[in-house]
C-alpha cells in the first residue's frame, strides 16, 4: 500500500501544491513513528498520511471540501483500500467542518468512519506537522490554521471548534505510545 501511496500523492500534489506535498510527507514520517503502538495498521496509517490532503489538488477538488474530494478520488478512481479512503475522508474532525459546510449527511452517509484508534493516529500525525512538513505540537498548528484562514472564516471557526478533539485525540496517541514503552519485551 506504502508503495502504491507515494506516488500517487507526489503525482498529485508536489508540482500543484508542493508546500502540501511537504506537509503531506512530514504526516507519513509521522505515523512512521508510532507505528509500534498500530501493528497490522501501520502500513494503512502511513498510506492515508501520504494521500490525506490529495483533495487540495487542482485536478481533484470538485466540492472544495478537500476530505470528501479526496476520498471520492480514492474510491472511484484510484480504486484505494476502503480503509484508507475511510480515514481520508475523515481525517482531522473532518465531519466538524462537513457540518459547517452542509456536507455532513454527505461524507457520513459515501464513508463509514475507521476505528477510533486509527482516526486518533491520523489526526495526532496531521496536527503534529507543519505545513513545510516539520514537527509540532497541536496548540501550536490550530492556531497556525486559524490565522491562515482568518479567526473569523468558516476553517476557522471549525478548527477552534475542533481544537479540543485534536488535543484529546493527540493525548490518546501519546498515551498508548507511553503504554507500548512500559510494555516488556
Amino acid at each position: 500500500m506504502v508503495e502504491w501511496a507515494y506516488p500517487l500523492a507526489e503525482t498529485l500534489l508536489a508540482g500543484p501544491l508542493p508546500r502540501r506535498w511537504k506537509h503531506s510527507v512530514g504526516v507519513a514520517e509521522r505515523a512512521r513513528t508510532i507505528a509500534p503502538i498500530l501493528g497490522a495498521d501501520a502500513e494503512t496509517l502511513e498510506a492515508a498520511a501520504v494521500l490525506h490532503d490529495i483533495g487540495y489538488s487542482p485536478d481533484l477538488a470538485k466540492t472544495g471540501f478537500h476530505p470528501l474530494d479526496g476520498a471520492r478520488y480514492l474510491r472511484d478512481v484510484a480504486r484505494a483500500d476502503e480503509r484508507i479512503v475511510h480515514l481520508v475522508a475523515h481525517h482531522s474532525c473532518a465531519w466538524m467542518e462537513a457540518e459547517a459546510r452542509g456536507l455532513r449527511q454527505e461524507l457520513e452517509g459515501e464513508f463509514p468512519r475507521e476505528s477510533a484508534d486509527l482516526n486518533d493516529a491520523l489526526c495526532y500525525c496531521d496536527m503534529n506537522t507543519t505545513p513545510d512538513g516539520m514537527p509540532t505540537n497541536p496548540v501550536d498548528r490550530v492556531n497556525e490554521i486559524a490565522g491562515r484562514y482568518g479567526p473569523d472564516s468558516l476553517i476557522g471557526t471549525f478548527i477552534r471548534r475542533a481544537e479540543p478533539e485534536i488535543l484529546a485525540s493527540t493525548a490518546r496517541v501519546l498515551g498508548r505510545v507511553a503504554s507500548a514503552k512500559r510494555q516488556p519485551i
